[in-house]
């Protein structure tokens, strides 16, 4: 089993291969304040990789997410969602 230290998450190249767990992960990472501030935006933006990807959960966690975020920050979210999907 490899270990990789990521200090800034947004710049690891994840890619789609790390799969839709690896993207619940940082979800629940940014929802829960594990290890970083609790950051609903960013959390939206990996759940909602996550989703896409195929994890149930991520779908649940993300409406959930979504019912505390005002419209700007739910579109900063999807938005931050496509730039990394475009850059990746």
């Amino acid at each position: 089993m490899a270990r990789f230290d990521i200090s800034n998450c947004d710049q690891a190249a994840l890619g789609a291969a790390a799969g839709a767990d690896a993207f619940f992960d940082l979800g629940m990472m940014y929802s829960t304040g594990r290890s970083v501030p609790i950051d609903y935006v960013s959390a939206h933006k990996w759940f909602n990789l996550a989703a896409m990807n195929g994890n149930k959960e991520a779908i649940r966690l993300r409406r959930e997410i979504a019912a505390e975020m005002t419209p700007v920050e739910i579109a900063a979210a999807q938005r931050a969602a496509r730039d990394w999907m475009h850059a990746n």
